[in-house]
């Protein structure tokens, strides 16, 4: 068995037999030893609110993922979960320490990170993030590019919204993200930059072609690019400086949603000339703004204080050789 102590508290990372079990039962421990598997489903119950959605993510059996919650509330010595129908929520006591395990399953992979870390071999694990563009865009050209230079390489990656992927860099849940720009300054342990600008323009059915954006986008129902977004606000405050009231119809945060909603007729629409793939069969037009607009800057966040830095390295020499530096639609 491989044993190891982060943060004051000692890990195991295998089941112990049913004799082992018994006998450290009847013996007084100094620390106690929590196995890492049961800390990780205990994480995975906690981020997808039912045992039964962890059993699918972590390709185990709903028995197994309780026996090892029970398992490892007998050894924390309190309840973590509250059970009701299939759902669960967590008790106080799991509140308590659901941060502190996600920073212990941090910290022994960073140590797994170290010791597997070998520049011949190209090998390791990246932990990234990305939007719903990047992820079909972008992002597969440059992992494609990473495995032809580093083929031993494992890669973590998660999906999300720019704000909650900027947070997971920082927190050191992610070791880089491609991401918009922040409307903020980064904290000192991260960086930032650009790979691509995105200018505003006019998505309308191909039939417009020729009219007036802004004489669309003040008399035909407008589909919003969500104001929540950082790239809506820029749609917003184009809006403002033109002095247009639109007649909104929807808003959403799904530029290929919008982008076929406005193929079929239900709207124009005011979003940044996004990276391709675009669903295929739409007959659009794209009309270039009349007044000076701020663009949409897409670009990669990482971690200064990173384990995984020669990853990083490589990560960000494929996002410009396959961007460029930076890239202009």
């Amino acid at each position: 068995m491989v044993c190891g102590c982060v943060g004051g508290v000692a890990l195991h990372s295998s089941m112990a037999t049913q004799k082992s079990n018994t006998t450290l039962a009847s013996q007084p421990l100094p620390a106690r030893i929590l196995d890492t598997q049961f800390l990780n489903t205990f994480v995975t119950v906690a981020d997808r609110g039912s045992m039964a959605a962890a059993a699918r993510a972590l390709n185990i059996t709903p028995a197994a993922v309780a026996q090892q919650i029970r398992t490892l509330e007998r050894e924390i010595g309190a309840p973590l979960l509250a059970r009701a129908g299939r759902t669960v929520s967590l008790t106080a006591a799991g509140q308590r320490i659901l941060e502190r395990s996600r920073e212990l399953l941090r910290e022994l992979g960073d140590l797994s990170a170290l010791a597997s870390e070998d520049e011949s071999e190209g090998s390791g694990e990246l932990r990234l993030g990305a939007g719903t563009n990047a992820l079909t865009g972008i992002l597969p050209d440059i992992l494609a590019r990473m495995v032809a230079k580093a083929p031993h390489i494992k890669v973590f990656i998660r999906p999300g919204y720019s704000p909650e992927l900027y947070r997971a860099v920082v927190d050191g849940e992610l070791d880089a993200a491609i991401v918009l720009q922040a409307p903020f300054n980064l904290p000192k342990t991260c960086d930032w930059t650009l790979l691509r600008e995105e200018p505003l323009i006019v998505l309308a059915p191909a039939r417009m072609a020729g009219r007036d954006p802004h004489e669309l986008l003040a008399t035909e129902p407008l589909i919003r690019y969500d104001r929540n977004q950082w790239g809506g606000r820029q749609a917003e405050a184009y809006l403002r400086a033109a002095n247009i009231e639109p007649q909104e119809r929807f808003e959403l945060n799904a530029l290929g949603a919008i982008a076929v909603m406005v193929d079929r007729g239900l709207g124009v629409s005011l979003v940044p000339d996004w990276v391709r793939p675009w669903p295929e069969g739409l007959n659009l037009v794209r009309i270039p703004l009349p007044l000076p607009a701020e663009p949409r800057r897409v670009g990669v966040v990482w971690s200064r204080a990173t384990v995984r830095g020669r990853l990083v390295r490589i990560f960000l020499q494929e996002c410009q050789h396959v961007i460029g530096t930076p890239h202009k639609n």
